[in-house]
């Protein structure tokens, strides 16, 4: 029985910050950085012009000097309300309640809360006290498409399946002025915050999107030797990410092993995480795609940033708004620490 996946909706943050107000800030809190005038030419062309925090860019969680507990309670808090927004938004576009949900897969990385975002959606929207429930709590960049991936497990052996998805990120809790490796200088200004949801369900599908046709077109990958190309990092401070310079052509490096996945199934609709320009486009490449057919990948990144695991949610909701063909091949991928790879084929239907 094939699975669909509806539209996606994502709840931007509050807050916009432009590209130009990141470099102010980072000017401002490193005047003698040895490396100022590298660092803000390679802000400038890293492919993003705004992103969206939770906070303003001058709260005490964000540019301040917040403690651990501080941030991720702030940064948990603030993603369970955009969660239910997206959730509560999803349900009613798509003529659902919450009686109607099977299962719930959740991702969220950046707040630390036990019990996570699943119990407390459970709650929060009145979900069946019996409902399904995977929390991903590790899977970061990866998490939309590797939820996507869980929940379409569920919807396979379940037939009227009808499974809530919902990836959330405040990526604004690492904004960490303590570290000073261009590195980290770039996050600063490639992360913004975010929440999507979706359904997938197994039957009849809810209006138009992506069909999976069985277990063959999910895919999961771990690139070897990739542990030291990003990871994440907690300390009294809160949240940091690290990386290393391998980090840039993961994608280029995981890319062979999907296509040979993929056995020549065609893919004319990508939808690429964007966790940065090279990402997106050595990805593309790898499908013997165009820039121009990554575009809604790529206007994700320079209008919302890196969005995280909400990422891919958010480059499918873009894809609905100019609808491929009827029955084009479409490949959702994902990309996650150390470096990882989450995948799923399927055709889209009008």
């Amino acid at each position: 029985m094939p699975v669909h996946i509806a539209r996606p909706v994502t709840i931007l943050a509050p807050h916009k910050v432009t590209t130009s107000e990141i470099c102010e800030d980072i000017a401002t809190h490193h005047p003698d950085h040895p490396r100022l005038g590298a660092i803000l030419r390679v802000i400038n062309n890293c492919g993003v012009q705004s992103r969206y925090f939770t906070q303003p860019l001058t709260a005490d969680t964000i540019a301040g000097t917040a403690d651990v507990h501080a941030r991720t309670r702030r940064a948990f808090n603030d993603a369970l309300t955009m969660s239910e927004q997206a959730a509560r938004t999803a349900l009613a576009r798509h003529g659902l309640e919450p009686a109607d949900i099977t299962g719930i897969v959740t991702t969220h990385a950046t707040g630390w809360s036990v019990p996570n975002l699943d119990v407390h959606l459970v709650q929060r929207l009145g979900l069946n006290p019996a409902v399904q429930r995977i929390a991903l709590t590790t899977a970061a960049c990866a998490g939309g498409a590797h939820a996507l991936i869980r929940a379409t497990e569920q919807a396979l052996i379940r037939p009227g399946a009808r499974v809530l998805v919902i990836a959330a990120e405040v990526l604004s809790t690492s904004y960490q002025h303590a570290d000073t490796g261009i590195e980290h200088m770039i996050y600063k200004a490639l992360f913004g915050d975010s929440a999507a949801a979706t359904i997938v369900t197994s039957g009849q599908p809810l209006g138009p999107g992506l069909t999976i046709h069985g277990p063959g077109d999910l895919y999961e990958y771990v690139l070897p030797d990739s542990l030291d190309y990003y990871w994440g990092r907690i300390d009294a401070a809160g949240l940091h990410f690290d990386s290393t310079k391998k980090s840039s052509g993961g994608a280029k490096k995981a890319m062979p092993a999907v296509v040979n996945w993929l056995g020549g199934r065609p893919v004319t609709v990508p939808v690429i995480h964007p966790g940065s320009k090279p990402i997106i486009l050595d990805t593309a490449t790898a499908l013997h795609l165009t820039e121009d057919d990554a575009r809604h990948s790529l206007d994700t990144l320079a209008e919302e940033g890196n969005l995280g695991g909400v990422s891919v949610l958010r480059v499918l909701e873009r894809t609905h708004d100019q609808p491929p063909a009827d029955g084009a091949g479409a490949l959702v991928v994902a990309y996650g620490p150390g470096f990882t790879v989450s995948a799923l084929h399927g055709t889209w239907h009008n």
